[in-house]
């Protein structure tokens, strides 16, 4: 396969990168009609964490293997993306039971850890300057992506809701192609073909990769509850003002927006660096956990209430490229897949804990109360990046011998 210039490169990873991780939400944005099928009301927070806990453990299993710094990146993305798509493509095609359909689901984000930190790999591979504005491209695609099946489903097209898994599974092998067939490895790709036990505790000596970690972990915290519940919160909010379709363009609007933020961001940190970037997003979007019980007490109408969540989409965003773009620069070239797999590896767990812990207080709050708590993770984890920055100043940040 010939070399392509970075440019064309990154082009191709973001169109890539859309296209694959599409198959993320496709489950949630159909979740009230699979709630029908199944006559279970409270499915959403199992749905979503299913995928969230394939995605875990893919993770977990690709750092632990060293996959994305052992095999050909390329490679990887390519068959992640087939077989995603086609165990998301079961769901309408085998009976339809809560065990297969949660099944399918941990499948596909088992997968999806082939395609999200392996197109953030590649991207790294292709630049080592302008990296956190290249992610900032990469990951606002990821963020349409995840956006995209709302997108469908408000534009109500009368067909049927298994429309949703076959087009998102589509669009994922072309993503998977895309990459297999023309985007070879990139000029600064170091592989580690040996298979290396002590590399885990070794990265975990790194104070920078500790600091930026933490950042990250709160901002996971906060971002894919709030996903998850941004319908059901415009739902609260519209007080059965909206139609179905058009709380799902909200939800698709308010999600979307965050791949304008990752971009612009990304742009800005080329000039003010990555960690000012995703400092003041990740202040910002925990900001906007604390305000949102103020905005429902308040009753504010729609023209106030949906530029907010448009704010909130914005900010709670723009960090995650920034974090990624450290975590890529604070290892060693060959390590870098390993170690941007495994820092989005526990990111995810955390997302676990949050969406489960949310849907349960559920039961005694208000979402906007509920949603309001996320603001604890945002805090802590920039209090942390900030104790463990200093530390890092006095230590070395190489990857110990």
């Amino acid at each position: 396969m010939s070399a392509i210039s970075p440019r064309s490169a990154l082009i191709l990873i973001v169109i890539a990168q859309f296209l694959g991780t599409s198959l993320w939400f496709a489950s949630n944005a159909v979740a009230p009609e699979i709630s029908i099928l199944l006559n279970n009301p409270g499915i959403l927070a199992s749905i979503t964490s299913s995928v969230q806990f394939g995605f875990i453990v893919g993770t977990l299993v690709f750092a632990f293997l060293s996959i994305p710094d052992r095999f050909s990146p390329r490679d990887v993305f390519f068959f992640s993306a087939v077989l995603a798509a086609i165990f998301n493509l079961l769901i309408p095609v085998l009976p339809m039971k809560l065990g297969i359909v949660l099944a399918c689901r941990f499948m596909v984000g088992f997968f999806l850890a082939g395609i999200y930190p392996v197109g953030m790999k590649i991207a790294s591979d292709y630049y080592q300057k302008g990296l956190g504005t290249a992610l900032g491209f990469l990951v606002g695609a990821t963020v349409l992506g995840t956006a995209f099946p709302h997108l469908i489903k408000g534009l109500d097209l009368n067909f049927s809701w298994k429309i949703i898994f076959w087009s998102t599974s589509l669009l994922a092998i072309i993503g998977g192609s895309i990459i297999g067939f023309f985007v070879p490895d990139g000029p600064h790709h170091k592989p580690n073909p040996k298979f290396d036990l002590g590399l885990l505790p070794k990265l975990y000596k790194i104070t920078e990769l500790k600091s930026i970690a933490a950042g990250y972990f709160g901002h996971m915290w906060e971002l894919y509850t709030f996903w998850a519940f941004v319908p059901m919160l415009i739902a609260y909010l519209a007080k059965g003002q909206n139609t179905d379709n058009l709380n799902s363009l909200l939800s698709f609007s308010i999600i979307a927006i965050g791949s304008v933020s990752c971009g612009l961001g990304g742009l800005i940190a080329a000039k003010r660096g990555s960690k000012s970037v995703a400092q003041s997003a990740l202040l910002g979007s925990g900001i906007c956990c604390i305000l949102i019980p103020l905005v429902v007490w308040l009753e504010l109408p729609s023209w106030a209430w949906i530029p907010f969540l448009g704010i909130w989409g914005f900010l709670v965003t723009a960090d995650s490229p920034q974090f990624s773009t450290m975590v890529a620069q604070s290892v060693p070239a060959e390590y870098k897949g390993t170690a941007m797999t495994i820092v989005n590896c526990l990111g995810f767990t955390l997302t676990i804990f949050s969406i489960q812990l949310g849907q349960f207080l559920l039961k005694w709050i208000q979402v906007d109360q509920m949603l309001a708590l996320l603001s604890i993770g945002s805090f802590l984890g920039l209090a942390i990046f900030k104790i463990y920055d200093k530390k890092r100043e006095a230590s070395s940040p190489s990857l110990p011998a």
